[in-house]
């Protein structure tokens, strides 16, 4: 049982470096510091909490929350990267599937097992909850940046266009959020904060 617990600690001692991992969106008030992503992966567990009945199928919510608490953990290895840069995507899942080895690996085997099948499943977007979590995980920074003025968009020079493309996959989630995520990337166009 000690070494057990001792490789559980371990891992819970890794996480905490989740919370100097910045991501490319500031929090409230508009031009306030970067977020983490263990700050975004509470937000986002939040928003499934609440927001569970909007999603496209029922869901179970506790799995939907596991998934989101897990599936940033990976940017401890491989670093937060903008979903709109397309280019270093090949590279970043080479570099997350990696940290996943390592970071779940640190765990009772058992353990390992349980958390790398949720983080995959989160990954590959096949099951209802996983599309759901998804949906969820596009629609947050689009969210905060609606209420920044734009702000990430504007700063990492981000296309109309590309919004939509990158998170038309919501829609698999849930249409409702989808329609929400189409005002707001309409709202952005209108105020100049998304070009083209």
């Amino acid at each position: 049982m000690d070494d057990r617990l001792s490789k559980q600690f371990a891992l819970l001692l890794e996480l905490d470096k989740l919370k100097s991992v910045l991501r490319r969106t500031r929090i409230k008030p508009a031009g306030g510091r970067y977020e983490n992503s263990a700050e975004h992966s509470w937000h986002v567990c939040m928003m499934a909490i609440l927001l569970q009945e909007h999603a496209n199928e029922a869901v179970d919510v506790a799995k939907v929350i596991k998934m989101l608490l897990v599936h940033d953990i990976v940017e401890i290895d491989a670093g937060d990267v903008i979903v709109y840069n397309t280019a270093v995507a090949a590279e970043q899942h080479q570099k997350e599937l990696a940290a996943a080895d390592r970071l779940f690996g640190m765990l009772p085997d058992d353990q390992a097992d349980e958390l790398k099948t949720v983080w995959l499943e989160f990954e590959q977007a096949q099951s209802a909850e996983a599309k759901f979590a998804k949906a969820l995980d596009r629609l947050l920074p689009m969210f905060l940046n609606s209420h920044n003025e734009g702000q990430s968009w504007r700063e990492n020079d981000v296309k109309r266009e590309q919004v939509l493309s990158v998170n038309r996959r919501i829609e698999q989630g849930s249409s409702v959020l989808w329609e929400k995520a189409q005002e707001i990337i309409q709202d952005a166009s209108n105020k100049g904060w998304l070009k083209g």
